[in-house]
């Protein structure tokens, strides 16, 4: 009998000393305090040639600029220095009567070095991105878009430069000088190669 009654007095020690007088919020605040940061996880590596990762046909430009885009376009948007020269020509230039139209594949290295570039011209230079076509391609260069076939891309990425919607000129793959002098040369006639 004295063994039952010390079980059970145990039975009760171990049940009411379990419980805690602390309201569960407090308990869940201070616990959430020690978590790590999400932000001082590195995102794992992209592989662009992924073709789930590609962007075909037109698209939204503020695209670029959500993960796993944007690993490459805001660093290279931000770390363009600018032609300051080529820039003021361009500010003279009037922009009413252009639009311009990028081709560009994801899996590309070139597209994603040059077209963080060039929008980064056209943000200095003020160009309306409503007046700016992105069209997206495999890598076979095709893309899902009507009259695409039209357009002759051979290498991406390819800026093409309308005015009154007739082809100015384009810059294909790498600028010839820099991408604001290209434009220039283009818009001004002084580069007749198409």
């Amino acid at each position: 009998m004295k063994n039952c009654c010390f079980l059970f007095f145990l039975l009760l020690v171990c049940l009411g000393g379990c419980k805690t007088t602390k309201p569960v919020v407090e308990k869940n605040q201070v616990e959430t305090t020690k978590l790590p940061l999400v932000a001082d996880v590195a995102p794992p590596a992209v592989d662009y040639h992924d073709q789930t990762l590609w962007i075909l046909g037109y698209f939204n430009p503020e695209r670029l600029t959500h993960y796993p885009y944007s690993t490459w376009y805001l660093k290279g948007f931000d770390d363009y220095q600018l032609n300051t020269d080529a820039l003021n020509k361009l500010l003279d230039i009037n922009k009413d009567e252009l639009s311009i139209k990028i081709v560009m594949g994801i899996w590309c290295p070139d597209s994603r070095r040059e077209v963080p570039r060039f929008m980064r011209v056209l943000d200095a230079w003020q160009f309306p991105l409503t007046k700016v076509t992105f069209i997206g391609v495999d890598d076979a260069k095709q893309s899902p878009v009507g009259e695409y076939l039209k357009l002759n891309i051979e290498r991406v990425p390819t800026f093409i430069l309308y005015k009154n919607n007739i082809e100015a000129g384009r810059i294909i793959e790498n600028p010839t000088t820099s991408l604001e002098q290209d434009m220039v040369n283009i818009l001004t006639g002084m580069n007749n190669n198409k």
